[in-house]
């Protein structure tokens, strides 16, 4: 296990890369780029995701050359499934809200965790759009831009802001009736729906309480590993929607600022499901 002086010092460094990485994503956002579709239409990747994940790898690697890495592209031209050791990993999404990007909407950013013997224990969140730079080590507290930031503390789901991932809704998959009962049921049980396409920023936002909870399923490692440390260091939870032990190698991920909230939010999607399911049981 790495000790704490060196975790101090890996988020030293990789905090220095991802505000240098910042620059080359500014570049990108303002300038000219090239867009490419990987599985769907809605699946992109720009020039600039490639450049900032080559060059946050590579540099890593330069100062800790016995370490891992799990990033987006690496894995979307791979087509490897990630696999996590005890190794200190390092797992990248260079620009997390690629559609966002794409079209100038400035709700994307970096996002960059580490885990160490399968523990998260950094997590980065960089908008180098608005300057916002979240960092959390592990057991140290989260910060926004140096000043420490604490989730939120609305416990009723009538009370609270929600961040729904939407895209489901959009396939006729055999759970789109699942997906689409959870999104109605949700819509009416709380103060208002957000989608704001950054899983990761999303969670930081979670962090810093200007979201009280988030639902999504299907993610990616890439998509939460460093948003997850961020809520827990921000005195959030975060738990598996149905019901396991959470995994970010694996995350059905229910966010909130406090575990009563993120409790209610799990029980409400669990009677939804159930009652989905009944009803199909009656149409056969």
């Amino acid at each position: 296990m790495s000790s704490e002086q060196d975790i101090q010092n890996y988020f030293e460094v990789a905090k220095e890369l991802t505000l240098k990485a910042g620059e080359i994503f500014k570049c990108g956002f303002e300038g000219e780029k090239t867009v490419e579709t990987k599985t769907f239409e809605w699946d992109l990747v720009t020039n600039y995701d490639i450049k900032i994940e080559e060059m946050l790898t590579r540099s890593l690697k330069e100062k800790f050359p016995d370490h891992e890495f799990i990033g987006e592209e690496t894995a979307a031209e791979t087509k490897e499934k990630p696999i996590l050791t005890n190794k200190p990993t390092w797992i990248i999404d260079p620009i997390d809200g690629t559609i966002n990007y794409v079209n100038s909407f400035p709700c994307t950013c970096i996002s960059v965790g580490l885990a160490v013997c399968k523990q998260l224990v950094i997590g980065i969140i960089y908008n180098p759009l608005s300057s916002e730079l979240y960092t959390a080590i592990k057991g140290k507290g989260a910060f926004l831009n140096g000043k420490p930031i604490k989730s939120s503390c609305v416990t009723e789901l009538k009370k609270a802001l929600v961040e729904l991932e939407l895209y489901s809704l959009r396939f006729h998959t055999k759970s789109r009736d699942i997906n689409v009962g959870r999104f109605e049921t949700i819509l009416t049980s709380c103060r208002g729906v957000r989608y704001i396409g950054s899983a990761a920023l999303s969670l930081a936002y979670i962090a810093k309480g200007a979201l009280d909870c988030l639902q999504m399923d299907n993610l990616c490692p890439w998509d939460v590993a460093a948003g997850v440390l961020l809520v827990r260091e921000a005195g959030g939870t975060v738990i598996d929607t149905k019901g396991e032990e959470y995994n970010f190698m694996r995350p059905n991920t229910i966010a909130a600022g406090n575990e009563k909230l993120a409790l209610e939010l799990k029980q409400l999607i669990v009677e939804t499901d159930l009652k989905i399911m009944r009803k199909r049981l009656t149409r056969t």
